[in-house]
């Protein structure tokens, strides 16, 4: 059954000594983590030691610990790091269903990052349109802002902790709704006072996905506009670029522009080329980021270790025809002159004005993941080609059909990216991870839809195949990259090592046996070779099984007001940024 309510771990400061006297000196530590190989998450050469921890925070690391512990784990033969960070998490709905995030749990993941297109600011329309557009999990929208969504997940209770950008399209949409609309001054004003609001609640910098409605409406001096109040703030400026393929370059630049523009240091979501044609491009990618980093310009990124993408048919078709939101953009296909229109743009795989992923991967490699309408799940793993087939219509007809009957996106997944090209990105040193998805469990109403198997494999993946398998990267380097730089990118003090000080994140696991198990045909399949996993000093996986603790909490960025030194500044210069 779904783990709806977490318990809360039991740590220092119980009333457990003064019911055994105080006579008794009682344990030394909360934990002790024993034997295991330290990687501290700065990339160097690992010792073998103990960890103790007491309360939330790491108080020791030595080759041994001498005392006693509430709690002991057997790491010898094992490898011991900082809990991993998920640069780019899309678990704002599946965290009410299921608050452990099994599928990243069991792969070491103690901090999501999330807010991609953030839950708040809210309108009561867009409240209404959240509720209104659920599908197999639902939840009540109690929340208007970006902090009191984040605070109703610590409140309800978590495994992993989390964090959040603010999205860019959400204060757009709360002042100009889903339309294709430019702001004026005021309402530009007032936008950037949304973004200020969220980030002094807790938020770690602004984000937006270009390539989709309506952030895609937005021109690049809103951007940087929004952008600014995120540096202002401490925060960074991310961003699922404009264009991934036929303009993948000018892309980058546009989020070069942007940081260097607002003194936000940027930071590009799921770094790909897609489409086949533009597979070359990868060479001029890489060395605009570089010539950006070494013009002092802040640019990072982070990938998922897939050459398939998933996201829904809305990146099948032209941005104009999803103007003002989903249920616009479906009353407008009912029209036989619009279908038509949508359909031959669909079939046009470099079109100027959009990103086209459909015209990249094609019918047969685009995969149907998701579905709202019970009748349309049975066709869950097809491609659209073998739909399009059975129902005797074109690919594109049988697509804008697919999106009518089921009044989604609908979730599919294009293969339009190549192996080769995902085994350059995961040696650059400026290269995260993450899983682009939700962190779903093998049970429940998880299993009315196939997520794309980076949810359950994403990081396992990469320490398997590219790191033990083919070692295009040492472990150590892996783990650094998993910890102590997403930390150092996101400025979230104590956060990503493995240091007395620290709080304990931490995670066990064997690297010669973890793996991914999860595939297309099965994703529903969690990774192995993870053994425990401490969130905030609590055991949120022991042998290899979730607790159940409630050990996860909203980790706020830089300008919380709960901080004694929170709150804005006057300029992005006032922060010390991470090199």
């Amino acid at each position: 059954m779904p783990m709806k309510r977490l318990v809360r771990p039991l740590l220092a400061g119980s009333i457990l000594p003064m019911l055994l006297g105080a006579a008794s000196p009682g344990p030394a530590y909360d934990l002790i983590v024993r034997g295991g190989t330290i990687y501290d998450g700065s990339g160097g050469a690992p010792i073998v030691g103990d960890i103790a921890v007491t309360g939330d925070r790491i108080v020791k690391i030595a080759p041994h610990v001498d005392g006693t512990a509430r709690a002991e784990i057997d790491a010898r033969g094992k490898a011991v790091s900082p809990g991993f960070i998920n640069m780019l998490a899309h678990p704002e709905v599946s965290l009410f269903e299921d608050g452990r995030a099994l599928s990243d749990l069991s792969q070491g993941v103690t901090l999501e990052v999330l807010g991609e297109d953030s839950m708040g600011p809210l309108t009561p329309e867009m409240a209404r349109d959240m509720a209104a557009r659920q599908s197999d999990v639902h939840f009540p929208v109690t929340w208007q802002t970006l902090g009191q969504y984040m605070d109703t997940l610590e409140r309800r209770g978590i495994a992993p902790n989390v964090a959040s950008f603010v999205g860019a399209a959400t204060v757009r949409t709360n002042l100009l709704g889903e339309r294709d609309l430019q702001p004026d001054a005021q309402q530009l004003d007032a936008m950037r006072a949304l973004v200020r609001q969220a980030m002094e609640e807790g938020a770690v910098g602004l984000t937006t996905a270009l390539m989709y409605s309506p952030a895609t409406y937005a021109k690049t001096p809103e951007l940087i506009a929004l952008a600014e109040v995120s540096a202002q703030c401490g925060g960074i400026f991310s961003a699922h670029i404009r264009n991934e393929g036929d303009r993948l370059l000018e892309a980058i630049d546009e989020l070069v522009a942007v940081a260097k523009a607002s003194g936000a240091p940027g930071h590009i979501y799921h770094f790909k080329q897609s489409g086949r044609d533009n597979w070359p491009k990868i060479d001029a990618a890489i060395a605009r980021v570089e010539a950006a980093r070494a013009a002092g310009v802040r640019i990072t990124a982070d990938m998922y270790t897939y050459p398939a993408s998933a996201t829904g048919l809305d990146a099948a078709m032209p941005p104009w025809v999803q103007d003002g939101g989903l249920e616009q953009w479906i009353a407008r296909m009912r029209d036989p002159a619009v279908r038509a229109k949508v359909a031959a743009e669909m079939h046009e795989p470099h079109p100027a004005g959009w990103d086209n992923a459909y015209g990249q991967a094609g019918a047969g490699g685009t995969l149907l993941l998701a579905f709202k309408n019970p009748a349309l799940k049975p066709l869950t793993g097809k491609t659209l080609a073998e739909v399009a087939a059975m129902r005797g219509k074109s690919p594109e007809e049988t697509a804008i059909d697919l999106v009518i009957e089921d009044g989604t996106r609908v979730g599919v997944s294009y293969r339009s990216m190549t192996e080769d090209n995902l085994r350059r990105e995961v040696a650059l040193p400026w290269m995260m991870f993450d899983s682009d998805e939700a962190a779903p469990a093998p049970e429940g109403v998880f299993l009315l839809s196939n997520p794309h198997p980076r949810a359950y494999g994403s990081f396992a993946r990469l320490l398997a195949n590219y790191v033990r398998d083919e070692q295009r990267v040492p472990l150590a380097e892996a783990i650094r990259r998993l910890t102590s730089l997403p930390a150092a990118t996101l400025s979230l003090e104590g956060r990503g090592t493995l240091a007395v000080g620290s709080y304990a994140d931490i995670v066990v696991f064997d690297p010669a046996t973890i793996a991914d198990r999860a595939t297309f045909a099965k994703p529903h399949a969690l990774a192995v070779g993870v053994s425990d996993v401490v969130v905030n000093g609590g055991v949120a996986m022991r042998g290899g099984k979730a607790t159940g603790a409630a050990t996860g909490r909203f980790v706020h960025g830089r300008a919380w007001k709960g901080a004694t030194s929170g709150g804005c500044r006057a300029k992005a210069s006032d922060w010390t940024w991470a090199k």
